[in-house]
Formats: structure tokens, C-alpha cells, sequence
């Protein structure tokens, strides 16, 4: 049998009961509300990893992320940009600052209704993984938090324990979570068709048609016509839909302008 091609975060938590099926979820928009991605660039940041230049477009991408949704361009454009900057980071300052980013920045930011769909799952027996784009030192330390049974996350290169801004195979996106999901089920003895797959994106329809039981949440608009076609479950944790449309839009924009303040009065700070 072939190794999986896909980074695997294992943290050693079994189900309760010996179980075929698991549940995967998509992190952003899905786990949480906004890019995980983000949190990285304003952590990195404050670490002087790069410039406010940076930081303003990655807030810029956020911003376009929370008001329209996930689009593969942005999320090509993101990652690119976040290998290069990545270049020459040591792998242990990005594990020690996982734990900083969730309390700083992610965990607020968790959908509880969400996280309760996760708890059941475990409560039930089955093995619960996160399945993101999000770089996998982040997403192991989302799922410990979590309490989840691991994580599948995009690996970026290292050599002597510094980042080369390479990527190792390719970011897991759309139809790679599929694949990586097959391949998990294979090693784990899986039954995909007892299995579940949450996300809030048309880009990951491949990997809730890869599950016996896909189910959509805060869906984009392309997901939830597809759902309603498809018949899927859809939950929708933004409350009151027109009214929390424009409240997510208008805190999208309120936090991309607190952020780039804050980062401007440390700028003018610094010595």
C-alpha cells in the first residue's frame, strides 16, 4: 500500500469505541469564522517575520474571504505569499507560536455550534480530524485544543528545522482533501460511506461526496444551491442570515482596520 502523500497529524487519542466511521471538518469558515491563515500572518508579524506591507495584504485577503467567501485564487495567492515570507522561519518558533495563535486569535473566534457536532462525534466513538489548507503545525494544535483525534494540513519544507518556502507535495485544497480523506480511510480502516464531512465551501464538494453523510455549514451560496440539490443537511450558525450577513462584512471590515491600527502604533513604536 502506497504512504500517504498528505501530511498526518496524529495526537494519540483513540475513539472511545473501536469505530469505522469518522467525521472530518474544514476549518475556516467551517471550525471557525475567517482565515486561520491570517492569525498566522499577524502572529508572524508581531515575531518581525515580516513588514505591515505584508500584514495589509494579507488583511486584505481576509477581508475578501469573510465578505464573499473562499475563492482558489485568493487561497493560491495566500499561500504563495505565505511561502516566501515563510523562508528561512525556524519549524520550532512555528510550533511554539500555534499555541499563541488559537488563544490569541482562533479560539474566539471558534463556531460553538460547530464544536458542539464535533463533541457529539466524539461522544460517539468516531475518530474526529480536522481537514485544512491551514499549515499542519497550526491545525495540530487547533485539534488538541479541540480535543479532536488530529489533523490533515498543508507541510511546508524544512531543512535542519528551518522553512525552505517549498511546499511538501501540494496545499491541501479541494480536491487533494478528498484524496488525503481517501487515504486516511485506507490506513485507518475506514468505511467512508459511515463517515462525515462538514465544510462551508463549493471548492470542497469533493471531499463531502467522498462521505456517506456531507453536510454543509455557513455555506457559500454555489454549496448551499448544491446541498438543496443534493439534499444535504445545511446548518447555518450565522444567526438571523441577511442580518448576519452584513454584521460578519461589517466586522470583517472593523477588524481589518483594528488590526492594521494596532500594527501601525507598533510600528511608530519600535525604536
Amino acid at each position: 500500500m502506497p504512504s500517504n502523500p498528505f501530511p498526518v497529524s496524529h495526537l494519540g487519542q483513540e475513539p472511545v469505541i473501536s469505530s469505522t466511521a469518522a467525521a472530518f471538518f474544514d476549518v475556516d469558515n467551517t471550525m471557525m469564522r475567517g482565515a486561520s491563515l491570517y492569525a498566522v500572518a499577524r502572529k508572524m508579524y508581531q515575531r518581525r517575520a515580516f513588514t505591515l506591507r505584508e500584514v495589509a495584504w494579507f488583511a486584505l485577503h481576509q477581508l475578501r474571504f469573510v465578505t464573499r467567501g473562499e475563492n482558489l485564487g485568493d487561497i493560491h495567492a495566500i499561500r504563495d505569499r505565505a511561502l516566501l515570507l515563510a523562508s528561512g522561519f525556524s519549524v520550532a518558533d512555528m510550533v511554539a507560536l500555534g499555541d499563541e495563535i488559537y488563544d490569541e486569535f482562533i479560539e474566539s473566534k471558534i463556531w460553538p455550534g460547530t464544536r458542539a457536532i464535533a463533541d457529539q462525534h466524539m461522544h460517539a466513538g468516531r475518530q474526529v480530524w480536522l481537514v485544512t489548507a491551514t499549515p499542519l503545525e497550526v491545525a495540530t494544535v487547533m485539534a488538541r485544543r479541540l480535543g479532536l483525534s488530529g489533523a490533515l494540513g498543508t507541510s511546508v519544507e524544512h531543512v535542519e528545522g528551518v522553512y525552505t518556502g517549498r511546499l511538501v507535495g501540494e496545499i491541501l485544497h479541494g480536491a487533494a482533501k478528498a484524496v488525503a480523506v481517501q487515504d486516511l480511510a485506507r490506513e485507518k480502516g475506514l468505511d467512508l460511506a459511515e463517515c462525515w464531512g462538514y465544510s462551508d465551501s463549493h471548492n470542497d464538494i469533493p471531499l463531502l461526496e467522498a462521505v456517506g453523510h456531507p453536510v454543509a455549514i455557513n455555506p457559500d451560496g454555489r454549496l448551499r444551491r448544491h446541498a438543496r440539490e443534493q439534499n444535504w443537511p445545511i446548518y447555518d450558525f450565522r444567526t438571523g442570515r441577511r442580518a448576519a450577513t452584513f454584521g460578519l462584512k461589517a466586522a470583517g471590515v472593523s477588524g481589518a482596520l483594528w488590526g492594521l491600527w494596532r500594527s501601525v502604533g507598533a510600528l511608530r513604536r519600535r525604536p
